[in-house]
């Protein structure tokens, strides 16, 4: 074995263990090169991330997703973070920017897509009610004919799409569900919801206008 490899060898097992660093430590552990440092940061902040994002959303599937979109932004821009300063600050404010450009997102479609947050309702079967910000509650011609439209937009998108729609949206069922009943994989459970999601918004919306 050459000596430097064996040098380097013996000046990793003299480092700290990764769990003993400080977040901004691994930040530099990781900009060394050493292994595993990524790693650390990903898994001691993935979890409380979800949770936090849920909180903000209120959709326990989509936090899956901005969490990933803000460590993939992390690993883009790790280079230039300020290790002086806190790296929990700096991702906790990445999370929350992306949490609110989605909920940005959905304000700006005329059907208002809404999950209400309540300790008894299990995360996996809280189907997503739709209501117009215009609507008062009490204004029950206006809940018939929303609840028309709905159901008719839907009966208009193609079948593979309409089938995961009305699971997911309406039914409130799990990807896990959707994927078993389907007998598709999770992601193209995901990319058919997603497509979806955009043909329903673009039918519906000249009907609420």
């Amino acid at each position: 074995m050459a000596y430097q490899e064996l040098l380097d060898q013996q000046q990793l097992r003299d480092l700290p263990a990764l769990a003993e660093l400080s977040d901004e430590d691994l930040v530099t552990a990781h900009l060394d090169g050493r292994p595993g440092a990524f790693q650390q940061l990903y898994d001691r902040f993935r979890d409380r991330l979800v949770h936090f994002i849920i909180r903000k959303t209120g959709d326990p599937d989509r936090a899956q997703d901005l969490v990933q979109e803000a460590f993939i932004r992390v690993t883009r821009h790790l280079h230039r973070f300020d290790t002086e300063k806190k790296f929990s600050t700096w991702i906790y404010t990445i999370a929350s920017n992306l949490a609110k450009n989605e909920l940005r997102n959905r304000s700006r479609s005329p059907v208002v897509l809404f999950q209400k947050l309540e300790r008894s309702w299990d995360d996996d079967h809280r189907p997503l009610q739709f209501e117009d910000s215009r609507m008062r509650p009490d204004d029950m011609y206006r809940k018939r004919y929303l609840r028309r439209i709905v159901e008719e937009t839907v009966e208009e998108l193609p079948e593979h799409h309409r089938l995961v729609f009305r699971l997911r949206e309406l039914e409130g069922k799990s990807y896990e569900e959707i994927a078993e009943i389907t007998g598709v994989n999770l992601g193209t459970v995901k990319s058919r919801l997603h497509r979806a999601r955009n043909s329903f918004a673009q039918r519906i919306e000249p009907l609420l206008n």
